[in-house]
């Protein structure tokens, strides 16, 4: 019996690289088959994707889209790795000091050498924007938020998105909790659904800029308590861990592959890991105890925004 061209078996990288494209897509992609038709396949493989941020979710996403079977990306970052990202990031010590969207690139090489990717070391900027956005089906909004310069080039970004009617996601890491936000801007003429403007992500304070982009009911416990001595504090970081930057490349890649497929999403997606993997007893003293505990930061976050003004 003549066995198909899926059910081969390539077991060496020079087999593998000397396939023609198709044909390696095809095997590449085989054991998707049942769950991702050959249609959905076919237009995962279309679809181009600006991942723009290639930090702690935005380079989560990378690897999951390539392996899902996404083969144009386009991705966008100005920073270099440090040692302090190791913990969450997708590098390691010998990409130290490079950048990240460079790193990201070569990784999806690695994955599939057929894969169509640019890098763009520059970010988003004035200058790239419009290129980044060219020919674009989905935004993947990974862009820094904890500096103005980050959060200009994020309302940049969405600016541009909107004008354009793409879709576009963008998540946050919250101690073992991500929260995934979906702006769909082929309907939503609101940036950030009307939570702030472009002007107040300039000028409002940080923690008021926060307490609007995040809804308070997906902020964990543990981080709470973090919160509010943070508010007293010069120079505060956020924790960040690898369970929640990893559960955003998950969760983008799906989402990403509903809509290039034409499948309704959610505005929101939330999935607290730390939660989902505690006795039964802290998941219940949690669920009463958290609602009281936002409402007294959020009073604090209002105290220490008026302080910042």
């Amino acid at each position: 019996m003549t066995r198909s061209v899926v059910d081969q078996d390539v077991t060496s990288p020079r087999a593998a690289r000397a396939l023609p494209p198709e044909e390696f897509h095809q095997i590449f992609v085989a054991r998707n088959r049942g769950v991702v038709s050959t249609e959905d396949q076919a237009r995962i493989a279309a679809a181009k994707i600006l991942v723009a941020g290639c930090g702690s979710i935005g380079g989560s996403a990378v690897e999951p889209l390539v392996r899902l079977g996404f083969r144009r990306l386009v991705l966008a970052d100005p920073g270099s790795y440090e040692l302090t990202n190791l913990n969450r990031q997708n590098a390691t010590v010998d990409d130290l000091g490079r950048n990240k969207a460079a790193v990201a690139a070569e990784r999806a090489r690695a994955i599939n050498p057929h894969v169509e990717v640019e890098p763009v070391e520059q970010g988003v900027t004035e200058q790239t924007v419009d290129g980044l956005l060219a020919g674009v089906d989905v935004v993947i909004d990974g862009v820094d938020v904890t500096t103005r310069s980050g959060l200009a080039a994020k309302g940049l970004l969405h600016d541009r998105v909107r004008d354009r009617r793409l879709p576009l996601m963008t998540g946050w890491d919250l101690s073992g909790t991500q929260h995934v936000r979906v702006y769909d801007y082929r309907h939503e003429r609101q940036l950030f659904g009307g939570a702030v403007t472009r002007q107040q992500l300039n000028e409002m304070p940080m923690w008021t800029l926060l307490a609007r982009l995040v809804p308070a009911r997906t902020v964990p416990r543990d981080l709470i308590g973090l919160i509010r001595r943070g508010l007293e504090q010069d120079g505060f970081t956020f924790p960040q861990l690898v369970q929640a930057a990893d559960m955003f490349g998950v969760i983008a890649a799906t989402l990403t592959a509903r809509l290039v497929t034409g499948r309704p999403v959610p505005p929101s997606a939330t999935v607290d890991v730390h939660g989902l993997t505690a006795p039964l007893h802290q998941r219940l003293r949690d669920r009463v105890r958290q609602p009281l505990e936002v409402a007294s930061l959020l009073l604090d976050v209002t105290r220490a925004s008026r302080r910042e003004r």
